[in-house]
């Protein structure tokens, strides 16, 4: 049987809704993804369809502002073993596959395309869901059913070191295909410090589901997204009109400084500008003065810039009503 979203019901956002895309299979059995949308929205046959990252779930309520102004219809997705879809027995956010993922956005679209009146599609994948959202575009079941791609500082690369990715990175992922739930360095707290309001940022968030120090990296999931990553810098074919942007510049800060306010401390901007065009014949690429990792988060400045350049794109590729 294939995957099917069950009746929505309340979300723990205010006026937003839920519903479960269940028949999903993976490594670990039967799992989940879940749907967001906008209870009450105004009906339109164009919508946006958000992915987030590794360590996160959709709580970005401002993000569904903007795009409801922009007249496209709300949708968020959380991939599985993510947010609303991690169940017990789940190790956190971890996939063997980034296949895994491009199975939940194939659920996804053919729920959005099939049962919800969805006739003009915008994909936004923000970090490992922009790296899962442009193999979806490229190759995906469902990909037909993608007319736009817009990519919040993507997970092109492993922020490492050009030696490390040369000889330590292969050699992690060959662990992880032997040892699957073997534990690497993790990601730093100084990000989710940045961004949180109870720490030195403006956004509240469950830290359940997307925890200040964030959850173990497995090698099974190095491999996963290494293994993506040689898709990507061997060339996709997206053929849909694409804008990816990303922070202005990156920082490798050790311990707290305000450089973790105004750049990218997650990912190196300077894989993504050097990647961003191997992704398709119609790919722009635009850096904001200031931005975090994730530019909706970032401060109001930059966060305003990343919304008018996302607005001023998205008036080229008007949607087909």
């Amino acid at each position: 049987m294939p995957p099917h979203p069950t009746p929505w019901s309340s979300d723990m956002l205010p006026r937003f809704e839920r519903a479960t895309l269940t028949g999903l299979r993976g490594v670990d059995g039967e799992v989940e993804a879940t749907l967001v949308r906008r209870a009450g929205a105004t009906p339109s046959s164009a919508a946006v369809l958000y992915v987030h990252g590794f360590v996160d779930y959709f709580f970005q309520t401002h993000l569904a502002d903007f795009f409801e102004r922009q007249g496209l219809r709300f949708f968020a997705l959380d991939l599985r073993r993510h947010g609303r879809s991690l169940r017990p027995g789940h190790w956190p956010n971890y996939t063997p596959d980034i296949d895994e993922y491009l199975a939940d956005l194939d659920a996804a679209v053919a729920a959005l395309r099939d049962e919800l009146g969805v006739g003009w599609l915008l994909v936004n994948g923000h970090s490992t869901g922009g790296l899962a959202a442009a193999l979806h575009a490229h190759r995906g079941a469902r990909r037909d059913g993608v007319d736009a791609l817009l990519l919040n500082s993507p997970f092109l690369d492993m922020n490492l070191p050009r030696w490390q990715e040369r000889w330590v990175e292969p050699l992690l992922a060959g662990a992880g295909r032997v040892w699957p739930a073997l534990r690497l360095p993790g990601l730093s707290p100084l990000y989710g410090q940045s961004v949180h309001a109870a720490h030195r940022g403006e956004w509240d968030f469950d830290t359940r589901w997307k925890p200040i120090d964030g959850f173990p990296v497995r090698a099974g999931w190095f491999r996963a997204i290494h293994r993506a990553h040689a898709e990507v810098a061997a060339g996709l074919d997206v053929r849909v009109p694409c804008l990816v942007l990303h922070a202005a510049r990156s920082a490798w800060p050790r311990r707290w400084s305000d450089a973790a306010r105004t750049a990218d401390i997650v990912l190196d901007v300077d894989d993504i500008r050097r990647l961003a065009p191997r992704l398709g014949p119609h790919v722009a690429v635009q850096g904001i003065d200031g931005g975090l990792h994730d530019l909706v988060l970032s401060a109001p400045a930059p966060r305003a810039a990343a919304f008018d350049a996302m607005a001023q794109w998205l008036a080229t590729v008007p949607p087909v009503e």
